[in-house]
């Protein structure tokens, strides 16, 4: 059995995949350089648990290295692949520029390549509802025009799916781009949202709460983003369809969005968080960062009608799970 290689094993959303892929008896090489964006020891502590299980290997390289991507590729020749290792944040981008290129650019190009030289059956990898930028219109559609990110992350987002697109009009590879929805769960990021805030309320700080709370987010919980990738992945493209703008080529191609589809303000999530941990926030309410925009809401027609999937956990539910992994992982 050939292997499925996921890039950002160690990562958050990366680890999920590999448990839910590695439960139905798949064979995985997981990719990780462990880098220091975030607590190197909680990327650790995720990857213990994948090499717990014989069918998992794993691969300490950088996307960047050219060579290292080309005998990766050719000593484990994956059939399908699942790239996730990105360098993510917005904010980070503003400061550290060259970090996306490298990451995100250049390590993209050699993953295509490597799909490309190793007839590669299906490559998904992770864009972002980033990518919507300064669009006004809600719900936002896959069809909707995406030409106005203001974030460089979004940016190399975007080159990410034209990138792609052009793999798959040049090679005839099968590739799909799944743009996430401010996903959040168990094990998840210490810059996102969820666990500043809970790590805050627990020590007593303020928390920041930009654009003064009028803010939404299609909030999504980490196992239906894993149920829409498998979905996905079991599913190769065979034609782009409405999906694109004019000119329609025919290319094994797609792009989806997968968020929860029901949008909530920030102030609300933040309610359920208090709840949770049996304390209340000290607000600090702060104008509109740079970079980030004050609503996003998940249009999945075209995930619904092609995968028959859609994500249908309430923060009501996921919220107190996270709660009940933090106080456990970090015994408070």
């Amino acid at each position: 059995m050939k292997p499925i290689l996921v890039t950002g094993a160690a990562g958050f959303i990366g680890f999920h995949l590999c448990q839910r892929l590695l439960a139905r008896g798949e064979a995985i090489v997981g990719l990780d350089n462990l880098n220091d964006y975030y607590d190197v020891n909680l990327k650790r502590a995720r990857l213990a648990q994948l090499q717990e299980n014989p069918q998992f290997q794993f691969c300490k390289l950088n996307l960047s290295d050219r060579q290292g991507m080309a005998n990766l590729f050719a000593q484990f020749q994956p059939d399908r692949v699942v790239n996730l290792a990105a360098q993510a944040g917005v904010r980070y981008s503003l400061t550290n520029p060259h970090a996306y290129v490298d990451s995100n650019l250049v390590g993209f190009t050699n993953i295509l390549e490597g799909c490309r030289h190793g007839n590669v059956k299906h490559l998904v990898f992770a864009s972002s509802s980033s990518v919507y930028g300064a669009n006004t219109k809600m719900p936002f559609s896959v069809r909707d025009n995406v030409d106005c990110p203001i974030s460089l992350y979004a940016a190399t987002k975007k080159a990410n799916e034209l990138m792609a697109h052009t793999y798959s009009y040049l090679y005839g590879l099968p590739t799909t781009g799944l743009r996430f929805f401010t996903v959040y769960g168990p094990w998840g990021r210490p810059d996102m949202a969820l666990f500043i805030f809970a790590k805050a309320i627990l020590e007593g700080k303020p928390i920041p709460v930009f654009n003064y709370g009028k803010m939404k987010r299609d909030f999504t919980y980490v196992d239906d983003i894993i149920t829409g990738v498998v979905r996905v992945l079991d599913r190769i493209p065979q034609t782009s369809g409405a999906n694109l703008h004019s000119p329609p080529v025919d290319v094994p191609y797609k792009i989806y969005n997968i968020g929860n589809n029901q949008p909530v303000e920030l102030l609300r999530f933040i309610e359920i968080l208090e709840d949770c941990l049996g304390e209340k926030a000290q607000k600090e309410f702060l104008p509109m960062q740079l970079g980030d925009v004050p609503a996003t809401y998940a249009d999945i027609e075209e995930l619904e009608g092609d995968v028959g999937f859609r994500p249908t956990t309430p923060l009501e539910v996921g919220i107190p799970r996270f709660v009940s992994w933090y106080r456990s992982y970090y015994g408070v």
